[in-house]
């Protein structure tokens, strides 16, 4: 006891709180100056802040620290976080000692799975040099954890203050005191205070210190995570495993490997359903009194009565058209209703009820997983032979489909039966009792004739497992009658059972070979059926026929054999066909016109008439779309699909109008286009319409690719926007003639100037200004002009003049072009007197007495306008400057 005194006496005292009051070495004479200054200015940061750093070069530091902390955090807990993460800091090291880590590589992943975290906190777990034993510093430990609970009162949204509280109950010297529960309920109280979305940082600790403490507790935690998360349920079933309770382990495993079969869940280890229900079936193999049922309580398969099989629900109780009153209904992704499943107590790890293993292992297991049979009747076979239940472990050969899973469940239970004999052999080398002497006599003769028995068996039953697959196998037929031998009642019945098993269409080679036996009565009978069978190959059948008279030749019955040979080259009776069927009705007889020599108006008229009968016109008429006008009749064919059919069959209505542009001339392409890009943008999609436009433009006649290329940039620009017709226009003045690519020009320079690029816009006209005589296309060089005005400047504006007397110059010296200009100002001139004779006769009275005067010269303003009225704006350049 004085020693514990002793030891005490130099620990640093918590409890009571350490004061110069019953402690006079904290206070110094050099420390009231510092006093009085935190007594004038409590909620100074600054001055505390000094306080503490002096306090901790002390010796006796941590006495003086707790000194200042008690008042300290009075004024300051709330808002100062700093202070409060220093002061505890400080007290953590005076009582768990020096934490030390080691050093990680490389950062946390950002998105890892629990496991993962779990395994980076295991590496990141903090290791402790010294610390205070948790039976003598009871009372420090005590205090430590009062200052956090405090802290955390002021600041509980603090996920790393947390993380540092709970730390204190991974430390080896933890006092007994602080019990299982109260941890337990820290964890919760963390999960309850913090957010959500900071749960990932509590769950991994909880999960480790849980998996420590083992027991119910384990349970408890991790029953509540897989809830929300369960990707640890796998690991989870190891833990149970480790725990001994097998039954909650493999309710588990068989709902994991439920739900990955239906594509709910995914494994993190990448493990497939099968994988995981093979795990299931380790730990029946393993635990087999465990989680299976006693064979008392297995109840049979109940089929279901007539009056719920024929029971139909109606429509409207699952429809969208009505919904009676009832729960909320949760709905996935999409808004539909979720599937909810029944209530399985196989899956439900609370629940205590044990599994129907036979019943499970037929339904989640050869039902989904026909190749995988050997493993799964192995493991059946383990667990009734596990359970003491020898004669359940029988041989389950109508269930086997493959070599391979026969071989593997054959060797199992052969191995099995010779345990089983040499364990009864055992028995009987040292006897206790006669009567179980005898008993087990009698169980060995009947294992050992069982045994042999199935050993002499093997070969048929690798026979039947290859009939099973393939009935039709001529060659295991013929090797089933060798197994036989001398048995010619089992022969017989083996050819019976070939011959109805068998279906001739789809057996391999040599069939005609089971059609002889050696009995002669029953050999003409059954030949006699063979010559009826509907053969795969005529040769087939003649080897039957050549066989049934040889046949007669080996038993001298000469007479006979010509008889057969006469029936088998017999020419039918009946050899004339009638190509007209009478019983064919009259729409079957329309419909096959259309592959004999019809005329176009005959295919036309039954077209019509079945379209107002509103049945399969439209399929007459695509079949006479071959006659020389097929263009005509594409239209109106084409327009009566899509009136009557609309969206509902698209991908039709695409291949009809394919095949219509497949081989239609140029000049008759444009309509079938125009018509094709209506039906994708009101029923399919805009780009494949934007694409059929494009087509369009490259196919038809150069004299309706303007209109087609106007057409398509006024559809892009409305489904795509004004940017999205650049590439169209630059197109179109590749692919237009001149004086058409000049009218584009300027639509794409208004486009461009409406978007702010003035440059764009003003290399266009530059560029449609080769095309433009200034004599003849006035409208061009005058927006040109007027755009210049309004958004260029003096430089550009010489520029654009500059290459107008270029162009003018140009075309001065073409001869072609001169000789057109005349021929259009004499047409012009033309249609001027054809004008004024159509005026009235007053109007050429004064025209004639009109003076004759012609004046020498007109004064034009400079600005180009013959009225005094001018533009301000307008700069005033005449062309001598240049």
């Amino acid at each position: 006891m004085d020693s514990l005194d002793a030891l005490r006496s130099v620990l640093p005292l918590t409890v009571p709180i350490p004061s110069p009051v019953n402690n006079t070495s904290l206070l110094h004479p050099k420390d009231i100056a510092r006093e009085e200054d935190l007594l004038r200015n409590p909620g100074s940061l600054q001055a505390w802040w000094t306080a503490i750093q002096i306090a901790k070069e002390q010796a006796i530091a941590s006495q003086k620290t707790q000194t200042l902390g008690n008042p300290l955090l009075g004024p300051l807990a709330n808002p100062q976080r700093g202070l409060w993460k220093a002061y505890l800091s400080m007290r953590t090291y005076y009582v768990l000692g020096k934490a030390t880590k080691q050093k990680r590589s490389g950062a946390r992943k950002k998105y890892a799975t629990m496991q993962e975290m779990i395994e980076e906190d295991e590496f990141d777990a903090e290791s402790w040099e010294g610390g205070l034993n948790g039976v003598v510093g009871w009372e420090e430990w005590k205090a430590l954890v009062g200052v956090y609970e405090r802290a955390l009162m002021w600041l509980p949204t603090m996920p790393r203050l947390w993380l540092n509280y709970l730390t204190i109950f991974n430390h080896p010297c933890l006092p007994p005191g602080f019990s299982k529960t109260h941890v337990r309920r820290t964890y919760d109280r963390a999960l309850r205070t913090l957010p959500p979305s900071l749960h990932n940082r509590i769950w991994p600790r909880y999960l480790i210190w849980a998996e420590r403490t083992g027991g119910p507790t384990t349970v408890a935690v991790f029953r509540r995570y897989i809830a929300v998360d369960p990707s640890m349920t796998e690991h989870y079933t190891k833990l149970l495993i480790e725990m001994k309770r097998p039954l909650e382990a493999a309710k588990l495993l068989l709902g994991l490997a439920r739900k990955a079969a239906r594509g709910e869940y995914e494994s993190p280890e990448g493990k497939s359903p099968y994988q995981l229900l093979g795990e299931w079936l380790d730990v029946v193999e393993a635990w087999a009194e465990d989680v299976g049922l006693d064979p008392d309580e297995i109840k049979p398969a109940e089929e279901p009565s007539k009056k719920e099989e024929e029971k139909v629900e109606p429509v409207s109780s699952t429809g969208t058209l009505i919904r009676l009153a009832g729960p909320m209904v949760p709905a996935d992704g999409s808004g539909k209703p979720a599937e909810t499943r029944p209530y399985d107590p196989d899956e439900d790890p609370t629940n205590t009820q044990k599994l129907d293993i036979e019943k499970i292992i037929h339904k989640d297991g050869l039902e989904m997983y026909k190749d995988q049979a050997g493993r799964l009747w192995t493991g059946l076979a383990t667990y009734w032979i596990k359970r003491g239940e020898f004669d359940r472990a029988s041989l389950p050969t109508p269930f086997v489909l493959t070599i391979r899973d026969f071989t593997q469940i054959f060797d199992a239970y052969a191995e099995f039966c010779e345990t089983l004999i040499s364990a009864l052999m055992d028995e009987l080398a040292s006897p206790e009792d006669d009567e179980d002497t005898a008993e087990t006599e009698a169980e060995l003769d009947t294992r050992m004739r069982a045994f042999e028995k199935l050993m002499d068996r093997r070969p048929f039953l690798v026979n039947d497992v290859l009939l099973r697959r393939n009935p039709n196998d001529i060659q295991e037929w013929e090797k089933r009658v060798a197994l036989w031998g001398a048995d010619d009642e089992k022969v017989a019945e083996t050819y019976t059972i070939a011959l109805k098993t068998i279906n001739p269409k789809k057996t391999t080679a040599n069939a005609h070979q089971l059609y002889n036996p050696k009995d002669l009565e029953s050999a003409r009978r059954v030949l006699e059926k063979a010559t009826k069978v509907e053969f795969k190959h005529v040769d087939e059948l003649a080897e039957v026929w050549i066989e049934w008279s040889d046949m007669e030749i080996r038993n001298e019955n000469f007479d006979e054999a010509i008889r057969v040979m006469q029936r088998a080259t017999a020419i039918p009776k009946n050899v004339k066909i009638n190509y007209h069927d009478q019983s064919l009705p009259v729409k079957h007889a329309f419909s096959n016109r259309s592959s004999l020599v019809i005329t176009f108006f005959s295919a036309v008229l039954t077209g019509l008439l079945l379209t107002e009968l509103q049945f399969q016109g439209l399929r007459t008429r695509s079949r006479a779309i071959h006659l020389p006008i097929a263009f005509e009749l594409w239209n109106i064919y084409l327009a009566k699909f899509i009136k009557r059919y609309g969206g509902s069959k698209l991908e039709r209505a695409r291949d009809l109008f394919e095949q219509a542009l497949e081989k239609c001339p140029e000049k008759h392409c444009k309509p079938l286009f125009l018509m094709y890009a209506q039906l994708e943008e009101e029923y399919g999609l805009a780009k494949r319409a934007m694409d059929i436009y494009d087509r369009a433009t490259r196919v038809v006649l150069d004299q309706d690719k303007f209109d087609m290329f106007t057409i398509y940039i006024a559809k892009a620009s409305s489904l795509y926007g004004l940017p999205a017709t650049r590439p169209i226009y630059e197109r179109a003045l590749q692919v237009l003639p001149n004086k058409q690519t000049a009218e584009l020009c300027l639509r794409f320079a208004q486009l461009e100037r409406k978007l702010g690029e003035i440059d764009r816009a003003r290399a266009i006209y530059a560029h449609a200004s080769q095309f433009c005589d200034p004599r003849t296309s006035t409208e061009f060089w005058k927006a040109w002009n007027t755009f210049e005005i309004e958004t260029g400047s003096e430089d550009t504006f010489r520029e654009m003049l500059r290459i107008k007397r270029s162009v003018q110059a140009q075309y001065n010296t073409e001869v072609s072009f001169l000789a057109a200009q005349a021929q259009g100002a004499k047409k012009a001139a033309l249609e001027k007197e054809l004008a004024t004779a159509k005026t009235d006769a007053m109007a050429q009275v004064e025209a004639k007495t009109a003076p004759s005067f012609v004046a020498g010269k007109k004064d034009v303003p400079a600005n180009g306008q013959e009225n005094g009225e001018g533009n301000a704006d307008e700069i005033q350049i005449d062309d001598e400057e240049f």
